[in-house]
């Protein structure tokens, strides 16, 4: 996928770039790109991620058809979780700090959280791929579980950079 801080960056206009000139004006632009670009970047997670519900749908209708039931519980299990996680990953915190808050969320720390949102793509697309296989395979929502928490784990670790604990 395309660097989208990147694409932020060259795609201003001249006010911008002449704005981003005034000394301490370039660092607050520098971070406000930087968190649109990684809102961005978690809403295209989060759709990608809300594309798997069509696959815990076909898996559900195999499974009913073929009589069996009991894997309807860890496809209702694996869609909780999915949508779980992508709350999660839309809602997220964008870094924002305050004038007066107690913790100030440094250029560093945006650039560490922009690149562990860029990391949770490789999560992301391990979801997809189980999710894909759960329609024709049982083992695939056992799968898509398992990578559903594994992202989950990603995700408190970036709101522990950001809270300052890491």
């Amino acid at each position: 996928m395309d660097n989208v801080l990147n694409k932020a960056r060259t795609g201003q206009n001249s006010l911008e770039q002449l704005a981003n000139s005034i000394p301490g004006f370039s660092g607050y632009r520098e971070k406000e790109l930087r968190r649109d670009a990684d809102r961005i970047q978690r809403e295209f997670l989060a759709s990608r991620l809300e594309s798997c519900k069509k696959a815990l749908d076909a898996a559900a209708t195999s499974a009913t058809r073929r009589g069996v039931l009991d894997a309807i519980n860890d496809i209702e299990t694996a869609r909780k979780r999915l949508d779980k996680v992508t709350a999660r990953i839309r809602y997220a915190d964008r870094g924002y700090a305050g004038f007066f808050d107690a913790i100030k969320v440094k250029e560093d720390v945006l650039e560490r959280v922009y690149q562990l949102d860029l990391d949770l793509l490789g999560g992301v697309d391990a979801v997809k791929s189980a999710a894909d296989t759960a329609a024709s395979d049982p083992g695939g929502i056992a799968a898509m579980i398992s990578a559903l928490g594994a992202l989950d784990t990603r995700l408190d670790g970036r709101e522990a950079i950001l809270s300052g604990i890491q």
